[in-house]
């Protein structure tokens, strides 16, 4: 008999869809956070730009073509006649358009200080035209070429709102010469202010108070400074040399057998000594043998008095305050702090001189 069809279970709806890992999910490309833009603000950003790009490009041609350099370039093209026609026909209409511009951003600025004092934008009512400083100058008709600064300000805006104005290599290209702009104006200010410096430090009165206050201000970092150095380079090599000569023994036999050499060689003692009779050379060979002793005893005992690790730390301390205390007036210091000035100055020059825009490879050099 047919076998009776089977019921299956209800398809979950989640069990249809692909598995999704966390690495897929991870993988993902996390997009910038950009805020929403308000569709009649960004419309109206982008006919501004395109009233201002095409008054600015009226203006560089009008410029161009009423120059001089114009006059002699159509006079060696041969086409005289027709920049001629240009700036006895053309030129004053475009004067009066550029004035209908220039009345048109004027009336703009001003309806949008308006809304910015109703909406309360800025802390005062007369902080929009320091604000907008560029707009209001390009207001003036000798001063138009501000008016990029408007474009620059709308196009970065679209920029930051995801919108690509200008192509990528274009705006890499702007960056680096930017880049290449600031650098080196930085450049030539640092370098001016080393030389100045230079010369400052060549009076001596300016070089002894520089000196005597970098070092009046940093007197404790000084003896914070010394203090580390002899407590991490003087206390080991201490200690090592001590090791070395088996815990101060051979010091300690040198001094007891230096007594001991004092003693044979001290002539009143031995004739006191001989006078005594029978027991003058024992007590001789016993004395010189007593001061040995006791040279070796007074060196063990200097050896663990002075390697106290709390003795040693304050004996330290002591030479690290003594040290920083130092007195500016001081040829040697004078000549050691010159020179480390003098190098540090020139390592920091060469630095500086260092073009790092021609490492890049925007200029393929």
């Amino acid at each position: 008999m047919p076998a009776s069809p089977t019921t299956s279970p209800p398809l979950d709806d989640s069990a249809s869809l692909p598995d999704q890992s966390p690495n897929q999910s991870d993988n993902k490309p996390s997009r910038p956070n950009r805020p929403k833009p308000n569709r009649l603000k960004l419309t109206y950003d982008i006919v501004m730009m395109i009233i201002i790009s095409i008054d600015l490009l009226l203006i560089s041609i009008d410029a161009i073509l009423m120059s001089n350099f114009s006059a002699h370039i159509a006079g060696w093209l041969t086409i005289g006649e027709a920049l001629s026609w240009y700036q006895n026909t053309l030129h004053d209409p475009l004067r009066t358009a550029g004035g209908f511009f220039t009345i048109f951003l004027i009336v703009e600025l001003l309806l949008r200080w308006m809304i910015a004092i109703k909406e309360k934008a800025y802390y005062r009512w007369f902080f929009f035209p320091f604000v907008h400083w560029y707009e209001v100058l390009g207001c003036f008709p000798q001063l138009r070429a501000l008016r990029l600064f408007r474009a620059v300000v709308i196009g970065r805006r679209l920029y930051q709102l995801g919108y690509q104005v200008l192509p990528q290599p274009w705006i890499n290209r702007i960056k680096f010469y930017i880049d290449l702009l600031l650098e080196e104006l930085s450049d030539r200010v640092i370098l001016t202010t080393i030389q100045n410096f230079r010369q400052e430090l060549t009076d001596p009165e300016a070089h002894k108070s520089f000196i005597e206050s970098t070092i009046s201000r940093n007197r404790d970092e000084i003896e914070a400074v010394l203090l580390s150095l002899l407590r991490t380079e003087l206390t080991p090599k201490l200690q090592e040399l001590t090791a070395a000569s088996g815990g101060g023994s051979i010091l300690a036999a040198e001094v007891g057998n230096a007594i001991e050499e004092g003693l044979a060689n001290t002539p009143e003692l031995r004739r006191y000594l001989r006078m005594i009779p029978i027991a003058g050379s024992l007590i001789e060979s016993q004395l010189q043998h007593v001061g040995h002793n006791i040279g070796e005893n007074v060196v063990y005992a200097l050896n663990q008095r002075l390697l106290d690790p709390k003795l040693l730390d304050s004996l330290m301390v002591a030479i690290a305050r003594g040290v920083a205390q130092i007195n500016t007036d001081n040829t040697a210091l004078d000549t050691l702090i010159s020179s480390i000035i003098e190098d540090s100055l020139t390592e920091f020059e060469a630095q500086v001189k260092v073009q790092q825009w021609k490492h890049q490879d925007m200029l393929n050099l």
